[in-house]
């Protein structure tokens, strides 16, 4: 939200602002697991909650009803199990690698098991244990990045010895193009998992994620599995944002200037000023997450009022024209807005010729980062009314 002047410069002296509004965060998980009621949601927490902090973010998102967690390595499921009730079922994504077998079975860690190799291993692990391990299994439905492809499905079920010990919580894909609603590769995909479903009768799916939530009832399945809109992020790029947000940012100027007609600004000497120009820089850079492809592209807000990257954007700082606000409206500790109410997620990642994910999962750690935290609420039983 915009702030006076002394507001903004009476915060603790930090270069930086992350504030990361976790009542938002459980109010689009309730949002999402409303839209199918039916259902059980979980909750994408990979990448350190794409860099908001899993050990904070999964404990709000476990009072608001949530039982299943995805993360995509062995390390973040470790890690997460320390800070989540051990009712809480993990999801490790990329599956298992050669000797993780065993922490994943010792800590009730559910690998998702993406090949032939990986089912193999697992079972063998039962076998080592001598009892049932669960397990989802992934298909590749047409995004040809993880998963079982038809010959190799075909196989398992004509070798149901491969599954021995294995019992399967789930069997799962993943949309390629969920955030293109009229995308044709939505309903081939869809078709497969359709008829993959009917191979493995009784056993639950799970196949919607953020962007397929919104896709219709075909796409939801026992299990859905959002990510980016839990975090504000838009589930659609052609539709409006129904997600409340979740991250804003603020940066602190480091300095401000006058500069005469002329004047080289940044590395490469990329920007040429044509007039004299009010210049000021803040204290954050591609090694913050604001990516260089930002340079002369990009801008910051103060109070509405756009301030244009001026040349291009270093490691720890970034140079604004800020020629557009009256003398003397920035000085050295004023912020600046960088993601908020002016400037979106996906408003700076198209600057950038990038995505939201992206931007959100680069902002890093140095950051100060304030925590507004929900009050405690009962958990909406439609969110936990299964278990899986």
């Amino acid at each position: 939200m915009d702030m006076t002047l002394q507001q903004q410069k009476a915060q603790g002296g930090a270069s930086g602002y992350l504030t990361i509004d976790l009542a938002a965060l459980r109010d689009n998980y309730l949002t999402l697991a409303s839209k199918a009621p039916h259902a059980v949601t979980s909750a994408v927490v990979k990448a350190d909650a794409y860099g908001l902090g899993a050990d904070i973010v999964s404990p709000v998102l476990y009072d608001a009803g949530c039982r299943h967690f995805f993360v995509a390595h062995i390390n973040e499921a470790l890690s997460l199990r320390l800070h989540i009730a051990p009712d809480a079922k993990i999801f490790v994504l990329n599956g298992l690698q050669p000797g993780n077998e065993t922490s994943c079975s010792a800590l009730n860690i559910i690998p998702v098991l993406n090949s032939l190799e990986q089912v193999a291993q697992w079972s063998a692990q039962a076998a080592v244990l001598g009892k049932t391990l669960p397990a989802a299994l992934q298909i590749d439905t047409g995004m040809s990045r993880l998963g079982l492809a038809p010959y190799e499905v075909e196989r398992l079920l004509a070798t149901p010895a491969m599954l021995k010990g294995i019992d399967l919580a789930c069997i799962m894909s993943h949309l390629a193009c969920a955030d293109e609603p009229d995308h044709e590769a939505n309903a081939l995909q869809l078709n497969v998992m359709c008829k993959t479903t009917e191979q493995f009768p009784g056993v639950p799916v799970c196949f919607a994620n953020s962007g397929g939530i919104f896709l219709g009832t075909d796409y939801h399945n026992a299990l859905m599995r959002p990510g980016i809109a839990l975090y504000g992020g838009a589930p659609s790029s052609t539709l409006p944002n129904p997600m409340k947000p979740v991250v804003s940012l603020s940066v602190a100027v480091v300095q401000t200037r006058t500069v005469p007609a002329e004047s080289f600004v940044g590395y490469g000497a990329s920007l040429r000023t044509t007039a004299e120009t009010r210049l000021a820089t803040i204290a954050a850079g591609y090694a913050d997450g604001l990516p260089r492809s930002l340079s002369s592209r990009g801008a910051a807000y103060f109070n509405g009022v756009r301030l244009p990257i001026a040349g291009r954007v270093s490691m720890d700082s970034i140079t604004l024209d800020i020629s557009a606000l009256p003398e003397g409206t920035l000085t050295h500790g004023s912020l600046v807005e960088i993601i908020g109410p002016n400037q979106t997620l996906e408003a700076i990642a198209e600057d950038a010729g990038t995505i939201a994910y992206e931007i959100l999962t680069r902002l890093g750690q140095r950051y100060s980062r304030r925590y507004i935290y929900p009050e405690k609420q009962a958990a909406a039983s439609s969110t936990i009314a299964r278990n899986l």
